[in-house]
């Protein structure tokens, strides 16, 4: 009989805005030799398309239209790390619509071989709930504030601290009590708290997690 091939290695990584997801599910992408796929970026994609249409994000039906229309080309455009997307990208994703135009491309994306990263804010619980490591990281909204401002001022955008944290908050807030896939941990995901950990220490703690739940497959 023909050796069958194994299932794709697919690692969820979810938290609030500036936990430190996308560094680390780049890393662990890169060490395990996987795809990376910021699902984010999807629906900034479609906040995008709305706001060059002159659309407005509150809409269900037209960030639905927007978001059926997304391809892999939009996720490359440097327009989408704007402030005012992010904003309206926090919007279209409470649309359950939305939501469910963009989950076969999540999860097609998940299931090629040799599998990949999907970081994000639903992924072990709606998107990959059958992934073989999940991880959910977590910290203050203080030191996520104080992340995301010296992101912005890298670029050249100039913010105060207290609306960016105003803003954390805001986000917080929408991502958890929307009735579409909120924000939540899955019941079987490795915590991490990385309000007192840099880059380095995180990864060191995710890739021993994911060595032990190989090992023990």
């Amino acid at each position: 009989m023909p050796r069958s091939e194994p299932a794709p290695l697919v690692i969820a990584v979810d938290g609030p805005a500036a936990a430190g997801k996308g560094t680390l599910a780049r890393r662990l992408a890169a060490h395990y030799g996987l795809r990376h796929l910021d699902t984010g970026a999807l629906y900034r994609a479609t906040a995008l398309r709305l706001l060059r249409a002159n659309g407005d994000p509150a809409h269900e039906a037209a960030a639905e239209a927007a978001a059926r229309n997304v391809t892999a080309a939009d996720l490359d455009d440097p327009a989408l790390r704007e402030e005012e997307v992010g904003q309206a990208a926090s919007v279209v994703a409470t649309h359950g619509a939305v939501r469910v135009a963009l989950l076969d491309y999540q999860r097609t994306f998940a299931a090629e071989p040799p599998g990949a990263v999907l970081d994000g804010r639903d992924i072990g619980t709606v998107v990959c709930p059958e992934a073989q490591v999940k991880f959910y990281l977590e910290a203050t909204a203080e030191v996520r504030a104080e992340r995301r401002l010296c992101e912005l001022r890298s670029r050249g955008v100039e913010s105060i601290e207290s609306s960016v944290l105003e803003e954390i908050i805001a986000r917080d807030v929408r991502d958890s009590r929307r009735s579409a896939a909120p924000l939540k941990p899955a019941a079987d995901a490795s915590r991490i708290d990385t309000t007192a950990l840099g880059p380095d220490e995180v990864f060191e703690q995710a890739v021993a997690t994911v060595d032990s739940r190989l090992s023990s497959t």
